[in-house]
């Protein structure tokens, strides 16, 4: 005999069940298929920015390139190749696939949405410099071209990112890449850094690392096949070929001059001791900066170290007639000759 009240609970638990998985908009169900349009968005997204990248640098995109790019199977691989193709974003050439002039627009307002915000983030944020590109990652999917717009004229209309890659403009113009190889500067001439690439991930996180940055002033001293030797702002740099390659160089006029240095950071100064800033770092930008600077600290500026905290971090200096803690990561960027 069946019990007329656990038919009754088993009926109100289908209905919620049911009421859960398929209510309108906020339902189980429809969230999924959100996400899973979303995820194939991505993806279709994802691999026009792949495709739109190797055409600017000149190659030719394949299935094996696209795969590796996206870290998905040859076969999911092919699977989307051919969801461009249907979609009229992409057409087949020899061995390799080109863009459509409809998939080359629609690439490039990903790339412009990409290149805004990591612009954002370098000079309006205190985001690490390693984690720019992790954070474009994910944004370039979720504005819209009216909110890049925003965003562009928020900043005064840029037209690089903080990596030196050109930002495409809205009607999808993009200036043309810029500068040669370090690894082929000729020892001894100056150039100009224009371009620091940020893929893949470990090369970038080592001219991270070493202070390298678009803008500063480079001049090679010593090549071989197991290492390029190089002086930036100051500084010197030993780097392998490899990395060195993602380095991008514009050649200086000769009567240009290298700038002096070694320079040390702020941070070497014991208590009592002073220093004249030379400059600060490149890598130091947005927020960071911009309080450095309200502090007075410019090119000139003599600093002396009076008192570090117990625990030796922050240290208290005196700039301009007042006292400031600086932490050591703040005082490394700033750097000085002595007094």
């Amino acid at each position: 005999m069946i019990d007329p009240l656990n038919s009754l609970l088993t009926v109100a638990l289908i209905a919620v069940a049911a009421y859960l998985l398929f209510r309108p908009t906020h339902g189980y169900f429809w969230r999924w298929r959100r996400v899973r349009r979303m995820t194939e968005r991505v993806l279709i997204e994802d691999a026009l920015k792949h495709l739109y990248d190797f055409e600017y640098r000149g190659g030719t995109p394949t299935v094996q390139s696209l795969s590796g790019a996206l870290a998905i199977s040859g076969n999911l691989a092919a699977e989307l190749l051919a969801r461009l193709e249907a979609q009229e974003l992409l057409r087949s050439e020899g061995e390799g696939f080109r863009l459509t002039p409809a998939g080359r627009d629609y690439a490039l307002r990903i790339v412009r949405v990409h290149r805004l915000w990591e612009r954002y983030l370098s000079d309006e944020t205190g985001v690490k410099e390693a984690d720019w590109h992790g954070e474009a990652e994910y944004r370039e999917h979720d504005l819209s071209p009216a909110q890049a717009d925003a965003l562009a004229e928020q900043m005064g209309h840029p037209i690089y990112d903080p990596h030196g890659d050109p930002i495409p403009t809205a009607s999808g113009e993009i200036a043309p890449r810029r500068g040669q190889p370090l690894t082929t500067l000729p020892v001894g001439e100056l150039a100009a850094v224009v371009h620091i690439e940020d893929e893949p991930e470990a090369v970038y996180a080592q001219l991270v690392a070493e202070g390298l940055n678009p803008g500063m002033r480079v001049q090679v001293s010593e090549v071989s096949p197991e290492r390029i030797r190089f002086w930036g702002d100051g500084d010197e740099h030993v780097l392998a070929p490899v990395v060195a390659a993602n380095i991008s160089v514009v050649p200086l006029p000769r009567e240009q001059e290298m700038e002096e240095g070694p320079f040390e950071p702020l941070s070497a100064l014991r208590p009592g001791e002073k220093g004249a800033v030379v400059r600060i770092s490149r890598a130091c930008r947005g927020l960071e900066r911009r309080r450095l600077l309200d502090l007075g600290i410019l090119p000139g500026t003599v600093i002396e170290a009076e008192m570090r905290s117990p625990g030796g971090d922050p240290t208290a200096y005196r700039i301009r007639g007042a006292l400031f803690a600086l932490r050591e990561e703040q005082a490394n960027h700033i750097y000085i000759a002595r007094q």
